[in-house]
């Protein structure tokens, strides 16, 4: 039944249709996909669930402060000796030109002095409504232009400065980061296909999925209130090209076999696609599933990356199963040249270097994935060093921005960054005493006195340290254990640095509840789909052997070859989300061949079958996808440069030592026993031998 579905996709009038149909949604899909940078929402306080306190004392303290509202820092160096009267009195006269410029709300504040004379900080405050993060790189623009001064060096910082540079680190995302990729991807299938135009059937697959995917995207964060930032539009791009070439991979390689075997195309297609499209459902099932998962996350955007993610892989799948096998049989057998897969001849892959890996593990499996279990586990103590206690803003980039650069300066002459603030709300009655507690709390600087309105009273105080800095978080930590200790009092403590804190709890929190989630979900998916206990099991085992090993190396890399400060509290679960849910899917393209094949071979001779068959395609696979991941390093954020670099090391992992080794050897040690507890094999004992036939690989 299957292969009757599949030979109707790819009939010769219904392969036109197919086609067809993907121009026209990639017609409506394209427009609404380049609009996707539009509505991100980048705004780290929207991140939050309603349980935090920050968000909760944003929501009381409406009356005080617009919570639009954007602090921007003018800070003004001079670069040898003091900024002289004249000087100073000319930037106290820009004050007015700032406070004219399209968004500014409020008093513009400043110029305040350093002791030393040499740097010179104004506050100025914008308000765009909702979306005006958005705004901000211009209005950046626009302010630096008003505050330039001779003889001075100017820095715009504070929460607008970081937002305009944050804009900038993801600028060009939706074109700069894709195309490179594409090409990388190019040079990759060019090299495994040995082909001239091969390479072009998975790249229009690939940039037909990540526009549809986009447009729908877009759809959804513009009307259904879904959460879309700078971080989860790059991963979706990389996610659906890079997967979106893995299943292209699998598919055209089986169509190949078929072709070697059947006279017509549209029949080759259809075996091609009855027999892979189980793995690469089961593949595309597992990654939905698994980002599905993060919508259990508090932090919405970790929440939000999980629709993202799924729609991204869904699509792709879509893609991959209907228009690239109507392309294929489109175009014929001259796309292979010059090595067209002509019918009756032989298959290669009997005699390639995987059927050799094979052979090689095969005198003695239980040592080989003994030692192999071992090395690994022993990668896995490089987590020993992973400092997941976040990072500062100066290290949150790998390139200095100027936001960066003007808050050292604040921090190098002694100046409290104006727009860092500890916001604390709570009931009139018990103003004085709070504020009283603050008074006390080292590292804050009080503010004016508390103001009452509409029976919530507000107090201020400054934070002296960088807002995303351990030391702000431990300060905001004893503000709250202060204030809560007041008697009666109902206060709760929210700003900047403690909606920093906030995010980094939350995100804590979500790594301990959804890690379990997704192996339970990734072990069921594989038990329904191999319709055994055992062989799912030591399959999970595997994949979570090589996420440790993969983030040990990892840790070992950023410490002591890229120089990272740390990482983000949230790198760890989506590290593991996209390891264990894309690192599954090598097991799964394996497993089930090996599945196929024991059929009639037995487990022991069809898992070097399979090992043969599926290597190199496989392999190719997970370059592919580690060399799209790697390409998140070209946006000059840590947290993605160390998600690229993590990801792709345990894709190649899992490519190159889990799947060819350590499942290989424990399929020939275990033998019948992996389907347990199926009737599937019952072969040979343990001791007798198993070897890779020398005819053709069956499908």
């Amino acid at each position: 039944m299957h292969r009757q579905i599949a030979g109707r996709l790819t009939g010769p009038v219904t392969k036109w249709v197919v086609a067809a149909a993907w121009v026209v949604l990639l017609v409506v899909f394209g427009s609404l996909s380049a609009k996707l940078v539009d509505v991100q929402n980048n705004e780290a306080s929207s991140w939050l669930p309603e349980s935090a306190e920050s968000t909760q004392a944003l929501e009381r303290m409406t009356s005080f402060q617009d919570p639009d509202q954007i602090p921007t820092i003018v800070v003004h160096e001079s670069p040898s000796g003091a900024i002289s009267p004249e000087q100073l009195a000319e930037l106290g006269e820009r004050n007015a030109e700032y406070a004219d410029l399209d968004g500014v709300s409020g008093e513009v504040v400043g110029p305040i002095l350093s002791e030393d004379g040499r740097v010179a900080q104004t506050l100025v405050t914008f308000n765009f409504g909702a979306e005006g993060w958005n705004e901000m790189p211009d209005a950046a623009a626009e302010l630096r232009e008003a505050a330039a001064a001779d003889g001075l060096e100017l820095y715009i910082a504070g929460a607008g400065g970081q937002a305009a540079d944050a804009a900038e680190a993801f600028e060009g995302i939706d074109t700069r980061l894709i195309l490179l990729t594409l090409g990388v991807v190019i040079v990759i299938l060019l090299l495994t296909y040995r082909s001239p135009v091969l390479w072009l059937l998975p790249i229009i697959g690939a940039v037909v999925a990540y526009t549809v995917s986009g447009g729908v995207v877009y759809l959804l964060a513009r009307y259904a209130d879904l959460t879309v930032n700078g971080q989860s539009q790059a991963i979706l791009g990389i996610l659906v090209i890079g997967a979106g070439t893995d299943y292209a991979l699998l598919l055209v390689a089986r169509y190949r076999e078929e072709l070697r075997r059947h006279e017509d195309r549209h029949e080759a297609m259809a075996y091609a696609l009855h027999r892979a499209l189980p793995a690469i459902l089961a593949s595309a099932a597992t990654v939905c599933a698994g980002m599905l998962c993060l919508l259990l996350a508090d932090l919405n955007s970790t929440a939000g990356l999980g629709p993202v993610a799924a729609i991204g892989i869904g699509v792709t799948f879509l893609v991959m199963s209907t228009l690239l096998p109507a392309l294929l049989v489109i175009v014929g057998r001259w796309i292979f040249w010059p090595k067209r897969p002509t019918f009756g001849s032989p298959e290669p892959t009997t005699r390639g270097l995987w059927a050799r890996v094979g052979n090689a593990i095969r005198p003695r499996p239980r040592a080989v994935w003994v030692v192999t279990a071992i090395v690994l586990a022993v990668a896995c103590l490089g987590m020993l060093r992973l400092d997941t206690q976040g990072l500062s803003t100066e290290d949150t980039y790998t390139e200095e921005f100027q936001s960066i650069t003007g808050q050292q300066v604040l921090a190098d002459h002694g100046l409290v960054d104006q727009s860092n603030t500890l916001d604390v709300v709570t009931d009139p009655e018990s103003a004085d005493a709070v504020t009283e507690a603050l008074a006390g709390v080292e590292g804050l600087e009080p503010g004016p006195d508390p103001v009452v309105q509409d029976g919530v009273a507000f107090v201020q105080a400054r934070l002296g340290a960088d807002v995303s800095s351990p030391a702000a978080f431990e300060i905001v930590e004893r503000a709250r254990d202060a204030v809560h200790a007041v008697d009666g009092a109902d206060a709760l403590v929210g700003g900047w640095s403690a909606t920093y804190l906030d995010t980094k709890e939350a995100a804590n929190r979500d790594n301990l509840v959804i890690i379990p989630v997704i192996l339970l979900v990734v072990l069921l998916i594989l038990v329904l789909l191999l319709r055994a206990v055992t062989a799912p099991l030591i399959l999970i085992g595997t994949v979570v052997l090589s996420f440790g090993a993969a983030l040990g190396i990892s840790a070992l890399l950023f410490e002591y070859v890229f120089g990272f400060a740390g990482s983000d509290p949230g790198f760890p679960l989506f590290a593991f989300v996209f390891l264990v849910a894309l690192g599954i899917d090598y097991n799964i393209f394996l497993m089930t061949r090996v599945r196929e094949e024991t059929a009639t071979r037995g487990t022991r001779e069809g898992a070097l079958v399979a090992l043969a068959s599926t290597g190199g395609v496989i392999t190719s696979a997970g370059v592919v996808l580690a060399a799209t991941f790697l390409m998140l390093g070209t946006i000059p954020v840590v947290f993605l440069a160390e998600l690229g670099v993590a990801v792709a090391l345990g894709v190649l992992l899992d490519t190159l030592v889990v799947r060819s080794v350590l499942v290989t050897a424990l399929n020939l040690d275990l033998g019948g026993r992996m389907w347990w507890p199926s009737s599937l094999d019952r072969g040979p004992a343990p001791s007798e031998p198993a070897v890779v036939p020398g005819s053709a690989v069956r499908g």
